[in-house]
C-alpha cells in the first residue's frame, strides 16, 4: 500500500490493541486513552501532511517499478539531491510537532533503510539474517509503519568501569532456540512512542562484554507489538487534560516513555537480524553509518526546537518591551547562535555527504554528529535563558477559563502591554512556561541530556571519528616552517 494517512494510522493503532497499562490500568484503545490520544493524534498528522496533496511530491518518493508512493523517510538515498529531499521532509515533520517529538517515526525509518542497504553486513555470517532485513525494509516502507525501539538493559547495579552489568533475570536474552525461533525474557527501556507504534525494534548501541564472542544478550530484531508477552508500561502523562491555550504543547504531544516487559515472548527466525555476534552488535552502527543518518534526522529535530524556543524568546521581549536591554539582546544571540549552528551543521552534513561501501549518500559524519553533542547542553542552557527572559511574567498566567469569568475584564485591562492584547500575552506565556517550566518540558530537558547517551560516551564518541592527524599534522608544519629564509 502506498503512505498511509492519519485515519490509516490510527485505524491500525485500534485494530492492533498492545498490552499497554498506564496508572495501574490497561489501556484498551490508545486512539481514545486521556494522556496518550493527542501523542497519537499528533502523529496522525505527519501522516496527513505527507498525502496532502500540496505537499505529497516533497514527502514521498516513488519505489521501484511499481510507482508506488512511500513515505520519504524510507528513502535509501543514492545521490546528495534525495539526501537533501529527505533533510526537508524531516524538518517538515519536526517543525509540525515544534522538534518535541524527539522518536517521530523517520527516526526508525532512516535506520532501516540505512540497514537495509547494508544488509549483506548482517547476512555475512548468517546469509538468512541479510534476507531478513531487506524484507522487513520492503514490509514496514511500503506499509508504512510506525515504530519503537528499546536500546538499554535494566541493571541492578553498575560496573565502576561504566560497562554494562548484564544479568539474567533483568537484561533482556535468550533463553531458548528453537524451529519457530528465538524466545527472550527480561526488560529494555526506553521505548518512546511504545504505545503508539505498530511495531518495536529491539537492538543495542553497544554490549560492552569485549572478552565474548557470542552472548544471548546481543539481539537486534523487531515485533508487532501486540505479540504475546509483550507489555509496555507507561510513565506519568505529561497531557493532563488541560486546553491547547493552557498546556499548548502537552496537550498535543506527548510521546510517551515506557519499560517494556518481555516474558517470554518468541521472536521468529524472520524476524532475527543479528544474535549472539557481539563484535557485530558493537560495531553496526559505524559499519553501516546508521549512527550519521539518524543524527541527520536528530539534526533536523533540534533545528526545530532551536526556531521554537528562539521565536518564543522574542515574541516575549517584543511582548514585555525589553528587547532593547542589553541582557535581552545578549540573551536572544545566543539562542540566535545555536538556531544558526544547528542549521549550519544540518547543511553542512548534507553538503559534504559522500557514498559510502553500500552504495548510500552518507551526511558527513562529524557535523551531524556534532548536533548530538552540542545539544546536550544548548538546550537546557536555551530554557534556561527563556525562564530569564520571562521572569515574573511567566507566573501571570490565567487559565483559559479564567477569561469567561467574572474578572474577565480586569485581565483584559491589567494584563495587556503597549504591545499585546491580555489574551496574546497570556496565551505566549503558557507555551514559553510548556517549554521551560512545566513537567512536560522538565521531560524534554532530560530527554535532550541523554537523547544520544551520556556527555562523556558522546564526547568519546566524537573523538573518536575526528581527523586528529590532521590538526596536528598543521601545527607541526608550522612549528617547522623557517620564515628566516627571504
Amino acid at each position: 500500500m502506498p503512505a498511509r494517512t492519519g485515519s490509516d494510522y490510527l485505524d491500525g493503532l485500534r485494530r492492533q490493541r498492545p498490552e499497554v497499562w498506564l496508572d495501574g490500568t490497561r489501556v484498551i484503545d490508545v486512539t481514545t486513552q486521556p494522556g496518550l490520544a493527542n501523542g497519537a493524534r499528533a502523529i496522525a498528522s505527519l501522516y496527513d501532511l505527507q498525502t496532502d496533496p500540496a505537499h505529497r511530491p516533497a514527502m514521498t518518493f516513488v519505489a521501484g517499478d511499481g510507482g508506488e508512493r512511500l513515505g520519504l523517510s524510507f528513502v535509501i538515498p543514492r545521490t546528495q539531491a534525495e539526501l537533501q529531499a529527505r533533510g526537508k521532509m524531516m524538518l517538515a515533520w519536526a517543525r509540525t510537532t515544534c522538534g518535541m517529538m524527539g522518536r517521530s517515526p523517520d527516526f526508525m525509518n532512516v535506520t532501516f533503510a540505512a540497514w537495509a542497504a547494508a544488509a549483506d553486513y548482517f547476512g555475512e555470517d548468517r546469509p538468512e539474517f541479510g534476507e531478513n532485513m531487506r524484507r522487513y525494509y520492503d514490509y514496514i516502507s511500503r506499509n508504512d509503519l510506525v515504530l519503537t525501539h528499546a536500546l538499554i538493559n535494566l541493571q541492578r547495579s553498575r560496573h565502576v568501569s561504566g560497562q554494562f552489568n548484564l544479568q539474567a533475570g533483568t537484561a533482556l536474552q535468550v533463553v531458548k532456540e528453537s524451529s519457530a525461533g528465538l524466545t527472550v525474557r527480561g526488560a529494555r527501556v526506553l521505548a518512546t512512542l511504545g504505545p503508539l507504534a505498530d511495531e518495536i525494534a529491539v537492538y543495542s548501541p553497544r554490549v560492552a562484554q569485549h572478552t565474548e564472542k557470542h552472548s544471548p544478550f546481543a539481539l537486534n530484531f523487531a515485533l508487532p507489538c501486540a505479540t504475546p508477552g509483550l507489555r509496555f508500561l507507561c510513565r506519568e502523562s505529561f497531557d493532563i487534560g488541560k486546553s491547547h491555550f493552557d498546556h499548548p504543547l502537552g496537550s498535543r504531544f506527548e510521546e510517551m516513555d515506557s519499560i517494556v516487559f518481555f516474558d517470554d515472548v518468541l521472536v521468529p527466525w524472520d524476524r532475527v537480524f543479528l544474535y549472539g555476534d557481539v563484535d557485530r552488535l558493537n560495531n553496526t552502527a559505524l559499519v553501516t553509518h546508521s549512527a550519521a543518518h539518524t543524527a541527520h534526522q536528530g539534526a533536523a529535530k533540534n533545528l526545530a526546537k532551536c526556531e521554537l524556543v528562539l521565536g518564543v524568546a522574542l515574541l516575549v521581549t517584543e511582548t514585555l518591551g525589553n528587547g532593547h536591554l542589553p541582557h535581552a539582546e545578549e540573551r536572544i544571540g545566543e539562542l540566535i547562535m545555536y538556531t544558526e549552528l544547528m542549521k549550519a551543521c544540518m547543511r553542512a552534513a548534507e553538503a559534504d555527504a559522500a557514498l559510502d561501501q553500500w552504495g548510500v549518500m552518507c551526511p558527513s559524519a562529524l557535523p551531524a554528529e556534532t548536533t548530538r553533542n552540542l545539544f546536550m547542553t544548548a538546550y537546557p542552557r536555551m530554557t534556561e535563558i527563556l525562564q530569564l527572559l520571562g521572569s515574573s511574567s511567566l507566573m501571570i498566567r490565567p487559565s483559559e477559563a479564567d477569561f469567561a469569568s467574572p474578572l474577565a475584564g480586569d485581565i483584559a485591562q491589567y494584563l495587556a502591554t503597549d504591545t499585546s492584547s491580555a489574551h496574546d500575552r497570556v496565551r505566549l506565556f503558557h507555551l514559553a512556561w510548556d517549554i521551560a517550566c512545566s513537567s512536560f518540558g522538565a521531560r524534554q530537558v532530560l530527554y535532550e541530556r541523554f537523547f544520544a547517551s551520556d556527555p562523556l560516551t558522546r564526547a568519546r564518541a566524537l573523538a573518536a571519528i575526528y581527523p586528529k592527524r590532521e590538526a596536528m599534522d598543521r601545527v607541526l608544519a608550522f612549528l617547522q616552517r623557517d620564515d628566516s629564509v627571504v
